[in-house]
């Protein structure tokens, strides 16, 4: 057990929960779940707002359900109003397809304590039916303002690129906008009722200045913005994305996406990445890995 060092309450992180998986969801991928995804996140690709291929980040969706419960394992359950959704990393076999049926599961793989707040890492897998990874992640749950006084178990893969990247003129630069309603299309769409997304007033008590964007919704933009610029629009060539989400993004603003070249590895494309909104960063330490071929 970690003991936690903390202002208002003297909790404890539970450290046998680590590496303990949640109990398999089953989920079935739909032409309409994809189609409605796609067009809660503005995407333009042809195949996701068909409902034949799934946007990049719609593999999240399956395993949302197991997020909170696997750092909840770990974290105790008192501190969930302090949780945010700090970094996501995905690891693609192949997209999702509409007609799959997947089993996910998830684990909490180890926490890091710090006098700002705490990690814990959660890996997530999906699987299809003859047992085949589809994709794999790596959530980085953080619990604002509790210390958690150790570091134990495995952290999520790096995937920080050096700072004299961006200080080179990127190759590629996309202008997007968030609209006014997208929080309310993307909830449903995606499964995440958080209120501080749907309720002004819920997100002004949480100390923000408003309804925010959901983090895996920008994320979402800046995923087809990776694949148009980038793959020639095809979903299959998309091998990893990871982010870290710095700031929220308002509803009825731009954000901007710039991507640099990084050297190729195993026959990939790799690429850094940012997004700004308002001239403030809204996500870091993007990276991007795209193959020659599906």
């Amino acid at each position: 057990m970690g003991a936690v060092r903390d202002a208002d309450n003297a909790v404890t992180f539970d450290t046998s929960a680590l590496d303990e998986w949640t109990d398999p969801e089953h989920f079935e991928v739909t032409a309409e779940r994809i189609a409605d995804y796609a067009a809660a996140t503005n995407d333009p690709i042809g195949a996701h707002r068909r409902g034949e291929v799934a946007p990049p980040v719609f593999a999240v969706v399956p395993v949302f359900g197991s997020m909170a419960p696997a750092a909840l394992s770990v974290a105790p359950v008192e501190l969930l109003p302090r949780l945010v959704h700090g970094e996501q990393d995905f690891v693609f076999h192949r997209p999702l397809r509409a007609g799959d049926r997947i089993t996910v599961r998830a684990k909490p793989i180890g926490y890091t304590g710090r006098a700002n707040g705490s990690t814990v890492v959660i890996y997530g897998e999906s699987r299809d039916a003859d047992g085949e990874l589809v994709n794999e992640q790596w959530i980085t749950a953080f619990f604002r303002n509790v210390d958690a006084g150790a570091d134990v178990g495995e952290r999520a893969p790096d995937h920080r690129a050096d700072e004299s990247v961006s200080a080179e003129d990127p190759v590629h630069s996309v202008t997007q906008h968030v609209d006014a309603d997208q929080t309310f299309r993307y909830s449903p769409a995606a499964g995440d009722p958080m209120p501080i997304h749907l309720d002004d007033e819920i997100a002004r008590m949480s100390g923000l200045p408003g309804i925010i964007n959901h983090g895996l919704c920008t994320m979402a933009f800046t995923s087809w913005a990776a694949l148009t610029e980038l793959a020639d629009g095809d979903t299959g060539r998309l091998r990893r994305l990871a982010v870290r989400f710095a700031k929220p993004v308002l509803p009825d603003h731009d954000i901007e996406t710039r991507f640099w070249s990084l050297p190729d590895v195993d026959g990939t494309a790799r690429y850094a990445f940012q997004t700004s909104s308002d001239g403030e960063l809204v996500i870091k330490d993007g990276l991007v890995v795209i193959a020659d071929h599906s």
